[in-house]
């Protein structure tokens, strides 16, 4: 099958890439940094690992998804775009007043399980809907995609916990560990030191990849889904800004476009767009 050829898969994060640069420079804003950095997980997620259906997006059975870092709203728009959520002409009106498609991830969008973007708060939600399943006894699963700078909220510490109380072996936290959030980097802003380590002690199975390198995503992924008694976190060690080269590791990229044409095009011949 196609979805099992991670080249197939990597095409798919080229495609959604070279969206999420479209999508922010037509927009002149947005958060293309974080998203760049996302794409491969949620590649995975929505090509490989989850069950979901375009056709029947509230199916009672599907796989969650909750895109907690909701500023990272054009990766997670992309996606479901080019997965069939929604037709991709719309990802055109990306930050306008006309459109739907707001900054930050919004429920009023085909495929998106919950409005987020106040830092810390999707991993509450993720626990609730992973309790919820429990209590219906279902087999589905929740995912939660978490950013490290959201680390520093008090409430992800709180969701860490009841998760670990309630044994919610079907919630899966994703981790973008890029090491940059909005101000600069977070080892500098709120050291989070071996972040795996202190989420491991709350409980949790930890898993740690490189979550730019899809074949690592797919066996981390499925690592997570044998989890017999207790939730698991995937430190996804990622590249802020990946694959555009001035973006890469850069903080001024977090929320901030390409600035002009030529930057806008250096980022589509990079990520292999034109």
């Amino acid at each position: 099958m196609e979805e099992d050829n991670p080249n197939y898969l990597a095409g798919i994060a080229k495609e959604i890439r070279k969206k999420i640069i479209e999508m922010t420079y037509a927009a002149k804003s947005g958060h293309p940094g974080g998203s760049l950095s996302i794409t491969d997980v949620l590649t995975v997620l929505y090509f490989k690992e989850m069950n979901v259906d375009p056709l029947k997006p509230q199916d009672e059975n599907r796989d969650i998804l909750i895109m907690s870092k909701g500023h990272a709203s054009p990766a997670l728009y992309a996606t479901l775009a080019v997965r069939g959520y929604f037709p991709e002409n719309i990802l055109n009106g990306f930050r306008s007043i006309d459109s739907d498609l707001e900054g930050h991830v919004h429920r009023g969008i085909r495929g998106v399980e919950s409005s987020t973007g106040s830092l810390g708060q999707g991993l509450g939600v993720a626990v609730g809907f992973a309790i919820a399943s429990k209590l219906d006894k279902k087999d589905n699963k929740i995912y939660a995609i978490l950013g490290d700078g959201e680390m520093e909220e008090g409430n992800i510490w709180e969701s860490l916990m009841a998760a670990n109380k309630y044994h919610l072996n079907n919630l899966i936290a994703i981790l973008d560990r890029n090491m940059i959030q909005l101000d600069g980097f977070t080892e500098n802003i709120m050291p989070l030191g071996d972040i795996g380590e202190k989420v491991k002690t709350f409980g949790w199975d930890i898993i740690n990849i490189n979550g730019n390198d899809i074949g690592e995503v797919i066996s981390a992924i499925e690592e997570a889904k044998k989890s017999k008694n207790k939730p698991t976190m995937i430190v996804a060690n990622t590249i802020k800004g990946k694959g555009v080269s001035y973006m890469e590791n850069n903080p001024k990229y977090h929320g901030a476009p390409p600035k002009n044409e030529d930057e806008y095009n250096q980022a589509l011949m990079e990520i292999g767009g034109i």
